[in-house]
């Protein structure tokens, strides 16, 4: 099986902007996000998708997912978020947290991606995240 971004993620093999981190789980921003802020939470023991997942990891997991979509809402003033649980670009399974800062829907299948104007300005939103989770 070939190893996954996000494998080589988790082992430092390539660099992230990584907002929270335990035993069980990595949390990133993504790299080509939907809105500013967006972050996915990877657990670190490999499954293919939700379904492969061992169900002993699930509790903590979502617990993890909940806990930094809270950092997430919080810490940048958003509306709410947009949960996406996935595996299907990269195969491993994650879920996206995707900041809402308008009342309006998000339709993803229609949306593009935007961009951080800088490295900075993603280090910023960053540091957001990451202080509200050290509270």
């Amino acid at each position: 099986m070939q190893t996954t971004i996000f494998e080589r993620i988790i082992n430092r093999e390539i660099p992230a902007s990584i907002v929270y981190e335990d035993d069980l789980t990595i949390a990133i921003l993504d790299i080509h996000p939907k809105s500013l802020g967006h972050t996915l939470v990877i657990p670190k023991v490999v499954s293919k998708n939700l379904l492969e997942m061992n169900p002993s990891l699930l509790g903590q997991y979502f617990t993890v997912v909940q806990k930094v979509a809270q950092a997430v809402k919080e810490s940048l003033n958003a509306k709410g978020c947009v949960f996406l649980l996935d595996g299907r670009e990269v195969e491993h399974t994650h879920t996206h947290i995707i900041p809402r800062y308008t009342d309006t829907e998000v339709h993803l299948a229609d949306s593009q991606s935007v961009a951080y104007t800088s490295s900075e300005e993603m280090n910023e939103y960053a540091k957001k995240i990451k202080a509200y989770l050290a509270k």
